[in-house]
């Protein structure tokens, strides 16, 4: 059985979009790419057309990766209000107890995961770790540089 994709709706909302842009636009212009190369002669020794190619096989695996998604996810529900505890669709404010630095962060499903963005996975060790707990718990998570320790200051929709 396949692993389901947890998704928010705005995480299916840009999948979605994704797979439109690239089943329409992406297909439209890597055809035209392809057809300028062949232009340029020998497909054998055609660097352009190689490349054309390459990105034409990027665009379909991608297209086939996304479909295979969408036919495994399952919406993260919105949270309602404030929340006692971390689930998954929480937005976390937590203190970096080590560096003294405050982070916002929102709990997602590993395929919208994007920690520049502030959307850490439910799979992350710091994600895994902050799930379940309360306003003001100190949690610590297990990251590849050591044990790092966290105080949960907020949980929100």
């Amino acid at each position: 059985m396949q692993k389901k994709i947890r998704l928010t709706d705005e995480g299916l909302k840009t999948l979605q979009q994704e797979l439109e842009t690239l089943k329409t636009q992406g297909r439209k212009d890597i055809a035209e790419k392809i057809k300028v190369a062949r232009g340029y002669g020998d497909l054998s020794e055609n660097s352009e057309y190689d490349e054309a190619k390459n990105e034409q096989a990027k665009i379909e695996a991608r297209i086939i990766e996304i479909e295979a998604m969408l036919k495994n996810v399952e919406i993260i529900e919105d949270v309602k209000g404030a929340t006692k505890t971390v689930v998954l669709g929480s937005k976390v404010t937590i203190l970096d107890v080590e560096f003294e630095e405050e982070l916002e962060y929102r709990i997602v499903g590993s395929a919208e995961a994007n920690p520049e963005k502030g959307r850490i996975s439910d799979e992350s060790p710091v994600g895994k770790a902050l799930l379940g707990h309360k306003k003001g718990d100190v949690v610590f998570a297990d990251a590849p540089t050591g044990e790092i320790e966290f105080k949960i200051l907020a949980i929100s929709k």
